[in-house]
């Protein structure tokens, strides 16, 4: 007998299921998990998945406290190249200790199974209140960008760039924190790339010197943020077309079109910061993760002076919760 995760009520589940496998609640429907035990570790339910592996809410039984399990697909546990990006991304979280970016417990192997235990970040993506609300608060935008940018700015301090800034890469936790995860594809600052390795990436997000193969530094990054804040204020890419080939072509030559000729509410000084940080040059975006958030807290504080002046025209600002709850 287990609990239901949605319900929260007592239920029944075939005590020959095999673990990880789920079973309908017969108080709700809802899927209920057989648990799987790695180590003190117990994978409770699944809460996402994505291409190198699935991830579990889990229950520390030495600790007594829940943490997120991500286990490595099976089918790529013989793929030297997955391996590696498994490895990478423990290493890179491991070394960053930032509030705003995922804090990783252990790496361990047990009964041929690879996993990684973080910190648990379980009230969904930026991608998911994208995709739920169409675009976000303004002031929420600017405060999911001030955190991120700051974790990204702990990231270089550690001579570390992400690669793979997205929506879907920034989650949540129950105290409403952003958090960065995914450092697979992270690597050094000033590394060379692997060839085919340059052009990884989401293409509504990668940086126009990433796909024409030129050296990739903290400003790809930087691009990236700017274009998945862009998405979140305006409910749409900065860039789109039919195919990926035309987005990633309109990254290199189409220009941009400023947050605030697609969402006119969107006050000027937030639409010129996201401008700035999605200029086609590097070298016209801000020379460093402490000018783009001045500009962004610059932003946030004219914002929430407005709001303040004009109560009966637009409701005092509640902060983040606004649109936690919604969801």
């Amino acid at each position: 007998m287990v609990r239901c995760g949605w319900c929260d009520k007592q239920a029944f589940i075939p005590g020959d299921l095999p673990p990880l496998a789920t079973e309908p609640c017969k108080n709700c429907g809802h899927q209920i998990m057989m648990p799987l035990q790695l180590r003190q570790f117990e994978l409770r339910s699944k809460i996402a998945s994505g291409g190198m592996g699935i991830v579990y809410r889990a229950w520390d039984t030495t600790l007594e406290r829940q943490v997120a399990v991500k286990l490595m697909k099976k089918e790529l546990l013989e793929d030297p190249k997955s391996l590696e990006s498994f490895y990478r991304e423990a290493r890179a979280c491991a070394r960053l200790n930032h509030t705003n970016i995922i804090h990783i417990y252990t790496f361990d192997e047990w009964n041929n199974e690879r996993y990684l235990v973080m910190e648990l970040a379980d009230r969904g993506s930026l991608d998911n209140r994208i995709e739920k609300l169409h675009k976000l608060p303004e002031l929420d935008v600017l405060d999911v960008g001030i955190k991120i940018a700051s974790a990204l700015d702990m990231a270089l301090k550690y001579d570390m760039i992400h690669r793979d800034i997205k929506p879907g890469n920034i989650l949540f936790n129950a105290d409403h924190e952003p958090k960065l995860v995914d450092f697979g594809l992270a690597r050094k600052a000033e590394a060379d790339a692997d060839g085919d390795d340059m052009v990884w990436g989401t293409p509504f997000y990668v940086a126009p010197e990433k796909i024409k193969r030129e050296p990739e530094t903290f400003l790809s990054d930087m691009y990236s943020l700017g274009a998945t804040l862009y998405h979140a204020i305006t409910g749409c890419v900065p860039f789109d077309a039919p195919t990926p080939e035309e987005v990633v072509v309109a990254q290199v030559q189409t220009p941009l079109t400023p947050p605030n000729q697609v969402a006119p509410e969107i006050t000027q000084p937030t639409s010129d910061a996201l401008g700035r940080s999605l200029a086609k040059n590097p070298a016209d975006r801000f020379l460093s993760y402490d000018e783009f958030i001045m500009s962004l807290e610059a932003a946030r504080s004219l914002l929430l002076r407005q709001q303040s002046q004009a109560p009966e025209e637009q409701p005092k600002p509640k902060g983040m919760t606004s649109w936690w709850k919604r969801s």
